[in-house]
């Protein structure tokens, strides 16, 4: 080890010279307030209205974000429907059932696929009006 390792630190007699850097032991709400009253009164008065315009404008502005940002969610309800069935049941009494239900299911998928060309052709009507308006 070098003979000068630790020179100039804290170390041995000397006093520990991170106790003596209290940050923020020179910090105070008073003095705050009152360098915050030397400077305000170092200021035009014109000064002064632009900083509490520029206050207010951005107090509005995250005040507006504040609350627009709260949004409640619809209530869904999700409903389960089960059927139930005996065990005895014929082979013959599931298959008609089944072709049954097969009728119904075809229905909703063809009103599906029915609203998403209906959607499809607002969407393409909207596109051409884009176009002719060069967007």
């Amino acid at each position: 080890m070098p003979r000068d390792f630790g020179r100039g630190l804290a170390l041995g007699r000397y006093p520990p010279y991170l106790v003596s850097m209290r940050y923020f032991a020179r910090f105070s709400p008073l003095h705050a307030i009152r360098d915050l009253r030397v400077f305000l009164s170092h200021r035009h008065p014109y000064e002064l209205g632009f900083l509490a315009l520029a206050m207010v404008i951005t107090t509005a502005l995250i005040a507006g974000f504040v609350h627009d940002s709260h949004a409640e969610r619809p209530y869904v309800r999700n409903i389960i429907y089960v059927e139930q069935w005996p065990a005895t049941r014929t082979e013959a009494e599931i298959l008609a059932r089944q072709k049954i239900d097969q009728v119904g299911e075809r229905a909703r998928k063809a009103e599906i696929v029915r609203q998403q060309k209906a959607v499809q052709a607002d969407f393409k009507k909207l596109d051409d009006r884009l176009k002719a308006m060069g967007l």
